[in-house]
């Protein structure tokens, strides 16, 4: 199974496969991400599709491992989810505290309230919310 980047840019490589050097450094991103939104280890574990937190644990001290697709895939959302914030909001407390607002999109519940129910189809549909707001 190939795994294609979600944010593939105009003029990218001819190879949409995230490496797992790609992958590692994502992981590496998303953990400095969560500690913006000031998620738990346990959010984060929910939100990298059931990781546990002995393995998040390690990937904080820097030891990433092997991804699976499953994994590449929700990271690459996830940073998705940050780069569309970034072009939304100029302001970088907006863009972090934005996570866990309530939404009247989200049925009053916040874009992370959504995502840790786990399921990859609701991290889409927040980036995909938050594409079509930038238009």
């Amino acid at each position: 199974m190939t795994l294609h980047l979600v944010d593939k840019q105009p003029g990218a490589e001819a190879d949409p496969m995230i490496s797992d050097e790609e992958g590692a450094a994502l992981a590496r991103a998303a953990i400095n991400l969560f500690r913006h939104w000031g998620i738990t280890d346990r959010e984060a574990c929910t939100l990298l599709g059931g990781l546990s937190t002995r393995t998040y644990a390690r990937w904080k001290d820097g030891e990433i491992g092997r991804l699976t697709v499953d994994q590449k895939t929700r990271l690459s959302v996830l940073m998705g989810i940050h780069k569309a914030l970034r072009m939304l909001f100029t302001d970088q407390e907006r863009v972090h505290r934005w996570i866990k607002k309530p939404n009247a999109a989200f049925n009053g519940r916040s874009a992370l309230d959504l995502m840790l129910r786990g399921y990859l189809t609701d991290m889409f549909r927040v980036r995909h919310y938050l594409d079509a707001a930038r238009g």
